[in-house]
């Protein structure tokens, strides 16, 4: 397809959707439910915060959202406690479904909210965004609500990175730029569209979420681009303009990990695309380095991207979503 065409027909910002009730209108015409899923560890500083600001402004101003949840991977902070006392629903990833057992990842806490969770359409936002906003779920949902053709829309801004002489006007998606646009212009030039495929950000109908895997780790959201790609092709997906966000900038040993999580999860689309088909085992140590004492030495990190199966493959959950099936 068109690129531009479709930058120009599918990007939207979040400005446009100032009118909540003729949004509201056009959601309870659809008899559509919203839910909005917030994962979290250990964010008792922020957490509060965002509910306080999405449920004065989206549920008791204007009931666009039907629930707020809270799916937490463990937290030792005080995040749950916290969640709780402002009206969230909070929910222990370890609880949810037990007979499938735990895994650590936020991609764990995405795929479980699907079960838990009772919306047509769930929008899920981080939990460390400094400035929250009610168009971090708004800009988000309201295409999906005026768009029936639309299955899928990602949150794209602008992300400062913090130094100390202030915030920069522009930067950040580092492995995105670096890892993750080169790849796709290499084997899925389309998805270059889209502006910012590892955002936190997204609003996906039940539909789509219900069929496609999860990886538990870093890849679930390379990985969801390009089966939403390879089952519904572009028309599929939306994207809007959120202006900015701030939040917490990850060192680059960090994204190191990160990067190694996602490339690991590419190739394995890859291999089970028929692009690929001889790709080897994949290692799964990382090895970084660091001075100590003046002195060179190597940290190993065991990363595997493990991957949940596509929630209608689940008895319990088609008995609870699909029942008769």
């Amino acid at each position: 397809m068109n690129i531009d065409h479709w930058l120009q027909n599918n990007t939207f910002h979040y400005s446009s959707f100032w009118d909540f009730r003729h949004l509201l209108e056009a959601k309870e015409e659809q008899n559509l439910t919203i839910s909005l899923c917030i994962p979290t560890l250990n964010e008792e500083k922020t957490i509060g915060k965002e509910i306080v600001i999405f449920k004065s402004e989206l549920m008791s101003r204007y009931p666009l959202l039907d629930e707020i949840a809270v799916i937490d991977s463990g937290s030792t902070d005080n995040t749950r406690d916290v969640a709780a006392s402002f009206g969230a629903d909070v929910y222990l990833a370890d609880n949810i479904l037990p007979e499938v057992g735990s895994k650590r990842g936020k991609g764990e806490n995405l795929w479980k909210a699907i079960y838990q969770l009772k919306g047509d359409i769930i929008v899920y936002v981080d939990a460390d965004i400094k400035n929250i906003h009610p168009r971090f779920a708004y800009g988000l949902l309201a295409p999906l609500v005026y768009r029936p053709e639309i299955k899928y829309v990602k949150a794209f801004y602008d992300r400062p990175l913090a130094f100390s002489q202030g915030i920069r006007p522009s930067g950040g998606g580092r492995v995105t730029e670096i890892l993750v646009r080169p790849l796709f212009s290499l084997f899925f030039p389309e998805l270059t569209a889209i502006v910012q495929p590892l955002s936190g950000e997204y609003a996906v109908r039940r539909e789509v979420l219900e069929a496609i895997p999860f990886p538990i780790g870093y890849g679930v959201e390379t990985s969801h681009l390009i089966d939403v790609y390879n089952k519904w092709g572009m028309e599929a997906f939306g994207q809007t303009d959120l202006d900015q966000r701030v939040h917490r900038n990850q060192a680059t040993r960090d994204l190191g990990k990160m990067a190694f999580g996602i490339l690991q999860t590419f190739l394995l689309r890859t291999k089970a695309l028929g692009l690929m088909p001889e790709i080897p085992d994949l290692n799964s140590t990382l090895r970084q380095f660091q001075v100590k004492e003046g002195n060179f030495e190597q940290v190993e990190y065991h990363i595997v991207e493990e991957e949940r199966p596509p929630m209608m493959e689940i008895p319990a959950y088609r008995k609870k979503f699909h029942p008769g099936q």
